[in-house]
């Protein structure tokens, strides 16, 4: 006659504490996987849609957030300026009433273009580029261009 093996409270307490480290670890492993996987749409690192084109005035500078830039549309088009200063990285923000970006930092002063007019920076805001598909402004982050001078070859036609 075959016997019954149960199991004791030791072996019981053992297979609960592993199941729970299994656990626990694959929930680790599920974190750091998403916490290294690089964003590939919708933020900053990918392809963000600032919006429709008409949406943004001519002669505007607007702030777009989730991409940490300003999108500058003039007559002859749009610009993406990335907001980090090219001195130290500090962000820049549009000064209306002065017409300018300003570095809170150092006092670097660039025009709407990025081009350097005052300050410590050592050449223009860096730029993304942009592309218009079906109205909307696309901008991809993920290649910043750093440039000596400002072309007017970097505007993309509107």
């Amino acid at each position: 006659m075959k016997t019954k093996q149960s199991l004791n409270r030791r072996q019981i307490l053992g297979l609960v504490w592993t199941g729970s480290i299994a656990i626990f670890l694959g929930q680790a492993a599920v974190a750091l996987v998403n916490f290294i996987k690089p964003r590939t749409s919708g933020g900053f690192g990918g392809q963000v849609v600032a919006g429709k084109l008409a949406e943004f005035a001519v002669n505007s500078v607007n702030r777009i957030s989730a991409g940490r830039f300003y999108l500058v549309r003039d007559e002859n088009g749009v610009l993406a300026l990335w907001q980090k200063c090219t001195h130290l990285g500090c962000a820049v923000p549009w000064v209306e009433a002065e017409g300018q970006f300003h570095c809170p930092c150092h006092g670097s002063l660039y025009n709407r273009h990025g081009e350097v007019t005052g300050g410590p920076a050592p050449r223009p805001l860096d730029r993304f580029p942009v592309s218009i598909n079906n109205g909307d402004v696309v901008v991809d982050t993920s290649k910043p261009i750093e440039r000596t001078k400002f072309d007017p070859s970097e505007i993309t036609k509107a």
